[in-house]
C-alpha cells in the first residue's frame, strides 16, 4: 500500500493531473470515480489506484473480478486515502483514480464507416465544463464526431473528463489547426458546412438540410466563429430567441442544432 505523499507513483500522477503537456506527451489521461472507472473500458485502463473503501464501492457494482485481473496484471495500487486525495482533482475523492489510454481517431477512419457523417465542430471553446458536457450531447445525439478547431479546452483535462460522464470513452474527437481549411476539405468530398452566426442569408436552423455529410460549427462562448470560418461555411443557420436574450450557452446551442439534424436523418 502506497501511504507516502513522495512516492515516485504519486508525484507522477500530480504531475498528470496539473499538466496538459505532459497527459499529451504520455498519451493517457485520468478517470476519477467510481461511476466513470466502471465504465472505462478495461483494454484502456494503464493504471488503478484505490482505498479500502473504493474497492468496497467497486465490489458492490459486481467489479471485483475486474480488480482482480488488474492485481494480477500489476498494474493495481492500494493508497491511503490521504495520498489518493494529494492525486485527486475533485475535493471528496471516491477512492478511485485511474490512468487511461487516449484512443487515437483520423477523419479518414470515420469518413471510412460513415461516408456522409454528422460532424460537430467547436471553434475554440474554451469552457471545460461546456466541452464535456457538448461530448456528451454529441454521443446522446448520435454525432459521428467531435472536431475541436484552434485553442479549445484541453478534453482530456480532469474537470472536462467528468464531464463527459463517460462519453470521452466512446465519441471520437479530433483535433484540426484551422476550422475553414477544414470546411473547404470537407466540401470536396460533398460534406457540407453549417456555421452556427447571425448573418444576412442566414437560415432558421429547422430550414438547413442535413440529410447529407454535415459539419455544424459552433464558436467561441464570448466571440462565436471567426469571420473566416463563417465565410468558409456553405450556409449559416440561426436559432431565434424570444425577450431580450443575445445568446445561448455554447453547450445548449450545440444540443438544439444536433437534435435537429438527428431528427432530420432519423425521418430521412
Amino acid at each position: 500500500m502506497i501511504s507516502s505523499g513522495t512516492n515516485e507513483k504519486v508525484k507522477h500522477i500530480v504531475q498528470l493531473k496539473e499538466k496538459a503537456r505532459r497527459r499529451g506527451e504520455e498519451g493517457v489521461y485520468l478517470v476519477e470515480g467510481v461511476r466513470l472507472f466502471a465504465e472505462l473500458p478495461e483494454e484502456d485502463t494503464r493504471e488503478v489506484y484505490l482505498t479500502k473503501e473504493g474497492e468496497a464501492q467497486l465490489n458492490a457494482r459486481g467489479l471485483g473480478e475486474r480488480l482482480a485481473r488488474f492485481r494480477q496484471q500489476g498494474i493495481l495500487e492500494e493508497v491511503t486515502d490521504q495520498v489518493l486525495a494529494k492525486m485527486s482533482d475533485v475535493v471528496t475523492p471516491q477512492g478511485i483514480l485511474a490512468v487511461a489510454k487516449r484512443r487515437e481517431y483520423s477523419v479518414e477512419s470515420i469518413l471510412d464507416r460513415r461516408p456522409s457523417p454528422l460532424f460537430l465542430l467547436l471553434e475554440e471553446i474554451r469552457d471545460p465544463g461546456n466541452l464535456g458536457t457538448i461530448l456528451r450531447t454529441s454521443e446522446a445525439a448520435g454525432a459521428d464526431a467531435v472536431i475541436l478547431a484552434g485553442e479549445c479546452a484541453d478534453v482530456y483535462g480532469p474537470k472536462t473528463v467528468r464531464s463527459t460522464m463517460g462519453a470521452i470513452f466512446r465519441m471520437p474527437v479530433i483535433a484540426v489547426p484551422d476550422a475553414a481549411a477544414f470546411c473547404e476539405e470537407m466540401r470536396g468530398r460533398g460534406i457540407k458546412s453549417y456555421a452556427a452566426a447571425l448573418d444576412r442569408d442566414a437560415l432558421v436552423y429547422t430550414e438547413a438540410d442535413y440529410l447529407g455529410g454535415s459539419i455544424l460549427m459552433i464558436g467561441n462562448e464570448a466571440n462565436g466563429l471567426k469571420k473566416e470560418t463563417i465565410g468558409a461555411a456553405d450556409r449559416c443557420i440561426y436559432i431565434p430567441m424570444a425577450g431580450k436574450t443575445e445568446s445561448l450557452n455554447a453547450s445548449v446551442s450545440a444540443a438544439v442544432l444536433l437534435y435537429e439534424a438527428a431528427r432530420c436523418r432519423r425521418f430521412q
